[in-house]
């Protein structure tokens, strides 16, 4: 189920989920100013309590696992003591790739909210739909496209700044 671009402002699920995806922005910003791809994660349990959030780390752990996604399930299944999270919605910036999807299903995640979709690895809804594929014995439900403007620039600005850096320091 994806929320249309033009929401009802005053819903109260609406705005429940903007403002956490708001807090996830705000960590994707803080993964960007440190040289990752800007892309954060925030999981809250079924009562609305913060239990785990998390930025990409890869560059920073040398790890090509240390996407958000599965950082902020490993944290929440510690906090939690129990990798079901099943009463937990997980927030995130940016469409998870093959890889989170498959550990978010592995997690029996009970809501996915993410912000934009990913038109090259997005494994939701955009490129692959892993969810409702054969392969997956959890119904994974999804909202997508929260914040996604802002989410989209975000991310197509960090590209851009990176893109500049490279080739200002090539011409040096």
């Amino acid at each position: 189920m994806s929320i249309e671009a033009q929401p009802i402002i005053d819903d109260p699920e609406y705005l429940i989920h903007q403002q956490w995806m708001s807090r996830a922005l705000a960590l994707a910003h803080l993964a960007g100013e440190a040289g990752e791809v800007p892309v954060a994660a925030i999981i809250v349990d079924s009562t609305g309590n913060l239990i785990a959030e998390a930025e990409n780390r890869r560059e920073r752990d040398k790890d090509p696992t240390a996407h958000a996604e599965i950082l902020v399930l490993r944290a929440a299944g510690l906090a939690l003591q129990n990798w079901h999270l099943n009463q937990c919605t997980l927030y995130v910036t940016l469409e998870p790739c093959p890889m989170c999807a498959g550990a978010i299903i592995q997690a029996r995640l009970g809501l996915l909210v993410y912000g934009a979709n990913d038109p090259k690895t997005g494994a939701i809804r955009t490129v692959a739909n892993i969810p409702d594929s054969a392969c997956s014995y959890h119904r994974l439900a999804v909202i997508g496209g929260i914040l996604e403007l802002t989410c989209r620039q975000q991310l197509q600005t960090w590209f851009a700044k990176r893109r500049l850096f490279r080739k200002t320091r090539k011409q040096a």
